[in-house]
């Protein structure tokens, strides 16, 4: 049974990281409070260039490189296609290729049960966060269940840094928002409930419209919709 960590010491080092090898020590950290085998997080920035940290093998990050595996990954192709979370069971494996790649991976250290999250930046950055164990279903489900929250607004602080960090990225428009207003119309963003963004968040109903009409304000929202509309295009909050 998992029993949910303090996790606010790592967005604490993840808040003081100031370049890209930070990431990897905080994927690391991250990992050993969830008790998990791996974190992982991949990102195109806008050039295309590819920057990946976490904690799988060496031998099978160069593996997966070597043998193209990016073309077949079912995951990577199935996040592409959603704004949602992807457990990795809910992915297509029925082709030959990705049966086969699956093989590989379990071979190679990854484990058998992952939960990877899209995140989409300004002008067309992706990227992947990944949590990744071998468990049973049942395990994995009550994982999900205790930290799924968490991880999605884990894997966009991990995205926020990075590209603070992408390297002649023209600067981003002075933050309006604060942090707990970017938060709320994430969570909205994604399609969660007012209800489910408040329990997310750990507040109350009416603190979550303290805070949304806040940012509207500052945005000069007409409403919520509008909100998220132009906080996305500002790229205050990012998908």
């Amino acid at each position: 049974m998992y029993r949910k960590a303090d996790l606010s010491p790592i967005l604490e080092e993840l808040d003081a990281t100031d370049g890209l090898d930070g990431l990897q020590a905080v994927s690391a950290g991250l990992r050993d409070a969830l008790s998990i085998d791996h974190i992982v997080y991949h990102w195109v920035d806008s050039a295309g260039d590819q920057y990946g940290c976490g904690t799988y093998p060496e031998d099978w990050i160069q593996r997966y490189i070597d043998k193209q595996y990016l073309r077949v990954d079912p995951v990577i192709v199935g996040c592409f296609q959603r704004f949602h979370p992807v457990d990795w069971k809910a992915v297509d494996w029925s082709g030959k290729a990705a049966r086969e790649f699956l093989t590989d991976a379990l071979d190679n250290g990854v484990g058998n049960q992952g939960y990877s999250i899209p995140v989409r930046g300004p002008s067309g950055q992706f990227a992947l966060f990944t949590a990744n164990h071998n468990c049973s279903d049942e395990e994995w489900s009550e994982f999900k269940e205790i930290y799924g929250h968490d991880l999605i607004l884990i894997a966009h602080y991990f995205n926020r840094k990075a590209l603070d960090f992408e390297e002649n990225r023209a600067p981003q428009p002075v933050r309006a928002l604060s942090p707990r207003e970017v938060d709320a119309l994430t969570f909205l963003a994604l399609g969660y409930s007012r209800a489910q963004v408040a329990h997310s968040l750990s507040i109350s109903e009416h603190t979550l419209r303290v805070y949304i009409e806040s940012a509207r304000f500052k945005l000069g929202a007409l409403n919520t919709t509008h909100a998220i509309a132009k906080a996305l295009s500002q790229g205050l909050i990012v998908m």
